[in-house]
């Protein structure tokens, strides 16, 4: 298993005002959840909802209109529709909230607001947490010094792990296979792999996961924080890996490259992928048409042409789409996203195709 690995800013606390009034809506919201638990309960009685099994998911539907979420969490929010309750609506991409907090939240997402600023360095950021996190980075002391590589560490014990990058140790080894680690935390996480174990849940949705750090982004979706901010679009990701593999658009890598063919590829995902056409392994067949795929991955989103499934949703429109590139691709015509750009001339592109058809054309560009 591949292992998000997020580069956190450690906490502290410099702005006791600011961090009382986040207490303080803490407080507001708790009571506003209680609020609308009694109300939601008194809608359940007078608006029953079924739950309608596929192979992949639950869809949860609203008899009151026929309406279907693919997470319990969105009826129930939809559900107050029909009880006439007031529901806070963000104007900008018309996502409905049930209480006001999350709404205010919310907006960070479109304002670009920034409140809490460091005083001892100026960076500023919109969610407390990662303002306290950045915070601890000032005040700590890292004597603990690598002598391969000069980097340096607050505890003895997380010097001895970056040491094993050096010396390529992997002292955790896994009962069920050949794998190995150089982490004991790795270990714990892959073996859930044979065991199926996923004890982290999402409070959210109903999603479940074998590793604490992957939970912690996949928050980030319900929240809307995107701590991780390219200097050079101002584009904002939910993780540290994503803004990685986002900067390889501007500079144009592609580290990964086919001995067999020469192909290259700025993903290793994707690299991973291309390889299995050489040795042709098809063993992901479709029951429907007989069809055979490399991946899991790509015969479930071949078996969406069967079922029909779209679940991925535009939240600026009714669109939606089978696939997430499709609907990334959809999104750029409401957010006027051009990030592909021709290094001959001043023009940019929704979409990598364009590019590349502007350049065969263009005459400036050849």
């Amino acid at each position: 298993m591949e292992f998000i690995k997020e580069e956190i800013e450690d906490m502290s606390i410099s702005e006791p005002s600011r961090i009382k009034h986040e207490d303080t809506e803490e407080q507001i919201d708790q009571m506003e959840v209680k609020a609308q638990r009694h109300k939601l309960h008194d809608v359940k009685k007078h608006c029953d909802f079924t739950i309608q099994g596929t192979k992949d998911k639950k869809l949860h539907t609203c008899s009151q209109c026929g309406k279907r979420f693919p997470y319990i969490s969105g009826l129930r929010i939809h559900l107050l529709c029909h009880s006439g309750e007031q529901l806070f609506n963000c104007d900008q991409c018309d996502k409905d909230f049930k209480l006001s907090s999350s709404l205010k939240r919310h907006l960070k997402v479109h304002s670009d607001e920034r409140p809490y600023v460091c005083s001892l360095c100026g960076k500023t950021f919109s969610w407390l947490v990662n303002f306290k996190q950045h915070q601890k980075t000032h005040n700590e002391v890292k004597d603990h010094v690598c002598f391969e590589c000069g980097k340096s560490f607050t505890a003895s014990t997380q010097l001895k792990r970056h040491q094993r990058i050096h010396t390529g140790e992997r002292p955790y080894k896994c009962s069920s296979c050949d794998k190995s680690f150089a982490q004991s935390a790795h270990l714990k996480s892959h073996e859930r792999v044979h065991t199926g174990e996923k004890p982290y849940h999402c409070t959210q949705c109903e999603k479940s996961f074998r590793d604490p750090t992957v939970l912690k982004v996949h928050l980030r979706i319900h929240s809307g924080e995107k701590p991780f901010n390219c200097d050079q679009c101002g584009k904002d990701f939910i993780s540290s890996s994503n803004l990685k593999q986002h900067l390889k658009v501007h500079s144009g890598e592609k580290p990964y490259v086919c001995s067999l063919c020469g192909k290259s590829f700025s993903r290793l995902d994707s690299f991973k992928l291309h390889q299995k056409t050489h040795d042709e392994v098809r063993d992901h067949v479709c029951f429907d048409c007989g069809k055979s795929f490399t991946t899991s991955f790509n015969l479930k989103q071949h078996q969406r042409i069967h079922t029909g499934e779209k679940p991925y949703k535009c939240s600026y429109c009714n669109k939606s789409f089978t696939l997430s590139g499709s609907l990334k691709k959809h999104e750029r015509v409401h957010t006027g996203e051009k990030p592909y750009h021709c290094t001959q001339c001043e023009k940019s592109f929704r979409h990598l195709s364009s590019l590349h058809f502007h350049i065969k054309k263009c005459c400036k560009c050849t």
